[in-house]
Order: structure tokens, then sequence, then C-alpha cells
């Protein structure tokens, strides 16, 4: 769990007492760490990351590894509270505005915020699908979940995100069928001791940053306990022919 800003930027307050009391609990160094920091005069100015431009004949997979390497660059937030609230119900000129404010505000982000970042930095690639991947894992005891942008380019399948776990991230479009990528994602999960649980995909996200649509979150949810192996390959590949009859 992790607390959300509902306040809005610049940061109030209460949230900012709210993040420090966070930081004493779970750093090692506990409430010293956070005195240090807030107490510093002189602490180094951080780089704000270039967002990537693009030439015409710049080739879909280098584009895609320019996005992913600015969302590398913005890194993962480890504070314990998310800076941008995102309301999976807003339509998606809503939640491209956001996407633009956390280009200018670039501070590290979570993997919600980054999926939203990755649909707003890929909206002129009219020739990429787009569509959100939900994983639900459980390790000692704890569920956990994630979400990743899934990406289709020709025909192969990769994905766009951050995350604690490198593998956990970004994937080249080089998977040649939905089942593999996720397959994929279900190995990298298996070596950090986490076993899949639930797999949720949305449908294909529009192009238009001033779409009123809202983003189909979980077309398909698929539970892997009600599932065998072979039934669940199936049905990540319906979904991927339900997305391209829609498309």
């Amino acid at each position: 769990p992790f607390f959300v800003n509902r306040g809005g930027l610049p940061v109030d307050e209460p949230t900012w007492e709210r993040m420090w009391r966070h930081v004493g609990r779970i750093h090692p160094e506990g409430e010293r760490v956070a005195q240090r920091i807030r107490g510093a005069a002189d602490l180094p100015k951080i780089p704000i990351p270039s967002v990537p431009a693009f030439q015409p004949s710049t080739p879909i997979p280098e584009r895609l590894e320019a996005v992913q390497r600015y969302i590398r660059e913005l890194q993962y937030n480890h504070t314990g509270t998310q800076f941008f609230e995102i309301k999976k119900s807003r339509p998606l000129t809503g939640l491209m505005d956001l996407a633009k404010e956390m280009t200018k505000e670039a501070l590290p982000i979570k993997c919600l915020e980054a999926v939203i970042l990755g649909i707003y930095l890929t909206n002129n690639m009219t020739t990429l699908d787009r569509f959100p991947i939900s994983f639900k894992t459980h390790f000692s005891g704890n569920y956990f979940r994630h979400i990743v942008l899934g990406v289709n380019f020709g025909g192969r399948y990769g994905a766009l995100g951050i995350s604690r776990r490198e593998e956990l991230m970004y994937k080249a479009p080089v998977f040649r069928t939905l089942s593999e990528l996720i397959f994929d994602f279900e190995e990298a999960y298996r070596r950090c001791w986490h076993t899949l649980k639930k797999v949720k995909l949305g449908h294909c996200v529009s192009h238009d940053p001033h779409s009123v649509e809202q983003i189909e979150w979980k077309h398909s949810i698929l539970d892997l306990e009600k599932l065998t192996r072979e039934d669940f390959r199936k049905e990540l590949e319906r979904h991927a022919r339900d997305m391209r009859l829609k498309v």
C-alpha cells in the first residue's frame, strides 16, 4: 500500500509531513535521514530529463526505447506517496493533460503513472497499438499489483513501464504472440519468488489525445487458479484477436 497525493502540486504541508513520517518509519536510519535532508541548504540540483523528440524517419522500436529511457530517467518513486492522482474513470483527454504535467514536473513515478505517460508519449505512433496489462501476484503471504502498457507493432508484442525490478518493466516488441509476452512476465515474477495469480487485459487505447473515451482497463480478466495452462494461453490469444478486430 502507498499514499496518494490528492492535493495537487505544489505538495501541501500535511502531505509533506506524512511523507517524512513514512521515511522515518521505513528507512534504516529512521528519522535521522529525514532530519539530515530537511536541514541541508546545499542539496544537489536534480537534472530534468528531456522529453524525447523524434524525426519522422525514426523507426518505432527506436522510439519505444527512447520513451522507456525517459520513463526510467524519471526514476521509480520510493517515497511511499504517489505524486499524481490517477483516476482510471477519467476520460483520456484528462489523463493526457495529467501526463503533460508529469513531464513538466519531472518527479519520480510509480507504475500506473508510467502507463499514462507511455500512452501520452506514443500518441503520435499511429501504427502502434497500446493496451494496459495488470498483474496480481502472491509472495510471502501478501498480494501485489503491477501494471504495464502493452504494445503491438507489426504483429510483435512488447511493453513499456516502470518497476523496482528491471525485468518487470520494458519488453522490446519482439514477442510473436501476446501469450509469449505474458509468459515472459510470469517467468520474471517466478525469478522474484512471486506467483502470478491473475492477469487483466484492456483494449487498445485511442491515439486521439482529445478523446473523451475512457480507457478500458479490464476487458479480459484471467484467473490462473481457474484455468489450465492451455486454457490460459487460449484466452490470451482470444484477447489478442479481439483487439485486432476492434482496431
